[in-house]
């Protein structure tokens, strides 16, 4: 009986090992599985990977075991659309360096400035920016322009010659075109920011030699300025 007992004693070991360590390994955290859902030619596809054509795609993560919404990525913008994004994002510094601008010459007018050669001076950051916007737009404009011209050329040489105008060249005069129209508007825009700030910087003058000429306490109040010292 003894070499039986022997025997069973590392078997008995061994079994016990065999279902307890699997229990453990489940206890492990183990990576949750995913759903990828997106929107492919129009009808909603899911799987739990990525194919190729899918990364750059809006999609949706969901949990496998809740059916819960993880995570949301947004599609990957175009070159197009980055470029709009910055041209927003520079227009937006722009504003809002005008809006801290009038606000600073306002509450320094009566205290910082003894001549208007010295306010003027204040508006000179504004202007450079806004006339670098509008350099920066009319060479934009040009070099749209003449590449579209280009594509033109070279589409309709292709058609006088009988053949088909290639596809990609068909787009590039499509986006081209929707560049140059954006650009334009948008030096429209800068030039009109241009002719509002001369208005401004007039207008801001005149108020400074109201003030500086009756050195209205009301005016100086509005601002925050404290009174001016008594003589």
């Amino acid at each position: 009986m003894t070499p039986v007992k022997t025997m069973l004693g590392p078997v008995l070991v061994a079994l016990t090992a065999g279902v307890v360590l699997p229990a453990a390994a489940q206890d492990q955290a183990a990576p949750k599985k995913k759903l990828y859902c997106w929107n492919q030619n129009g009808q909603r596809t899911c799987a739990d990977s990525l194919p190729p054509e899918a990364i750059s795609a809006a999609r949706e993560e969901i949990n496998v075991e809740s059916g819960m919404r993880t995570g949301e990525v947004q599609r990957a913008l175009s070159d197009e659309e980055r470029a709009a994004q910055a041209e927003a994002e520079a227009r937006r510094r722009t504003e809002a360096l005008a809006a801290e601008t009038r606000r600073r010459t306002d509450q320094a007018m009566l205290t910082s400035f003894q001549t208007e050669d010295e306010l003027r001076r204040v508006f000179s950051e504004r202007i450079n920016l806004v006339d670098n916007s509008i350099n920066t737009a009319r060479y934009n404009v040009a070099s749209l322009r003449e590449g579209l011209v280009t594509l033109l050329r070279t589409a309709g040489e292709r058609e006088l010659a009988g053949k088909q105008v290639p596809e990609k060249i068909a787009t590039d005069i499509r986006v081209r075109h929707a560049q140059l129209r954006y650009h334009t508007a948008l030096q429209g825009s800068f030039e009109r920011q241009r002719a509002e700030l001369e208005v401004e910087i007039e207008d801001i003058l005149q108020r400074y030699r109201d003030l500086r000429t009756n050195d209205a306490p009301g005016a100086r109040a509005a601002l925050g300025v404290p009174p001016a010292p008594r003589q």
